[in-house]
């Protein structure tokens, strides 16, 4: 195991596979990962580090933040795929979108972080989705349209 301290992030153990680039382990001193992660306007900056599996984002409990349950499964959907549920604490800061974009760009960030923590993630992850940024935002409003795409209803007579 090499141990390189490189502007405080310890790298240990690069994990190599065939025809894959080296991924490397990057934790800071205290022991954290950090990602961000986005869906539609929202974006998540994510800290996980080892711990009971305690979710904070925004100073608030992850409960009392989403309020809806389903918003909760979306959150925590990456770590049931890596087999690490209460494992990890998480604190997140999420700024723009709605409840549902910020649900996404917060699993997106946990899954990108539980790749920085421990590399073998990294395949179960992928399989699984959950590292591909959905690039779904919503369409802008044109001129002489009332919506998108929606425009005058036609009338013939």
């Amino acid at each position: 195991m090499s141990t390189l301290i490189k502007e405080k992030i310890v790298v240990k153990d690069v994990v190599e596979s065939e025809g894959a680039p080296k991924r490397e382990q990057k934790i800071d001193s205290l022991g954290r990962s950090y990602a961000s992660g986005k869906r539609k306007n929202a974006a998540a900056r994510v800290w996980i580090k080892k711990g009971h599996g305690k979710i904070t984002v925004n100073d608030r409990e992850a409960r009392v933040y989403f309020g809806r349950e389903i918003l909760i499964n979306i959150v925590k959907a990456p770590f049931i795929a890596a087999k690490s549920a209460d494992k990890f604490d998480v604190v997140a800061t999420i700024v723009g979108g709605g409840l549902s974009g910020q649900a996404g760009a917060l699993a997106h960030g946990i899954s990108k972080a539980l790749v920085a923590f421990d590399p073998n993630n990294h395949k179960v992850l992928r399989v699984g989705g959950f590292l591909t940024r959905d690039p779904r935002v919503v369409e802008r409003k044109k001129y002489g349209f009332k919506k998108a795409r929606k425009g005058q209803t036609y009338r013939k007579r």
